[in-house]
């Protein structure tokens, strides 16, 4: 078994897995995938996931910034499941993530066009941070699928999915089920403030079995994780080595 305890040993990497672009009508437009790139790695992380409202299509362009500015980018999507959960998905390579998006996201959104001057714009933006498209279908919607569906989904896909940030009210699995409900088989748990971290375990044991991480959820460029949460995955000269190591980690395997 690969646990995260096996880890300690090695180098750590700090990183952030939950971050919005300006797809997501709540982040600000100055979220670029060029942006966001380009703070993390002035914050010092060595990985970072853009993970979008129920969509992956400014990953592209972020996977381009991060590899011109020294980051290592991690495909993700932040799906909402129909009881209004919502799961982050992440997965080891760029395909899998829009093929996830394209064949399992897509077909289950509600068609509610967005009101940008009520919920915010939709950008899809170039290397140049050019808006060169806008999504019409609003993204911050429940899906039609549900959180068994979402989890079975990406594991299929070759990802991880884990509940985001379990110690907020808004979207939260905790908040809304009232429980950590065994049947999506979470390994991985995400919290907004590790402060939090002690009392959810103490009043949901599963939560302790559960690889645990914290990230930003970043909606603006100050809200990036600095080199503060890391991941003793080690600095092995290779990404390909470094990513394999890291989603090893989020399944305990």
């Amino acid at each position: 078994m690969w646990s995260l305890a096996g880890c300690l040993t090695d180098m750590a990497c700090f990183y952030d897995f939950h971050i919005h672009s300006c797809l997501s009508p709540c982040a600000d437009n100055e979220m670029t995938p060029a942006t966001i790139a380009g703070v993390a790695a002035l914050n010092g992380l060595r990985m970072a996931a853009l993970t979008d409202h129920n969509s992956a299509g400014n990953l592209p362009v972020f996977f381009d910034a991060c590899h011109a500015y020294g980051v290592l980018p991690v495909a993700g999507i932040e799906v909402e499941s129909a009881e209004a959960v919502h799961v982050v998905c992440l997965f080891p390579r760029l395909e899998q993530a829009m093929d996830f998006w394209r064949g399992v996201v897509q077909p289950a959104m509600m068609p509610v066009k967005n009101k940008p001057a009520i919920f915010g714009e939709q950008n899809y933006v170039d290397e140049d941070d050019n808006v060169i498209a806008t999504e019409p279908i609003l993204l911050i919607t429940s899906t039609a699928l549900s959180l068994e569906e979402i989890a079975a989904a990406a594991r299929a896909a070759g990802g991880v999915p884990f509940p985001a940030h379990v110690d907020r009210p808004s979207n939260g699995l905790i908040e809304i089920l009232g429980s950590v409900p065994p049947e999506p088989g979470f390994r991985c748990v995400e919290f907004n403030d590790a402060a939090n971290i002690d009392r959810l375990r103490g009043a949901h044991p599963a939560l302790a079995s559960m690889v645990t991480l914290t990230n930003s959820d970043a909606h603006t460029p100050d809200r990036i994780n600095e080199a503060v949460n890391a991941l003793p995955l080690g600095e092995p000269e290779e990404d390909a080595v470094l990513l394999e190591r890291l989603f090893r980690c989020l399944t305990d395997e």
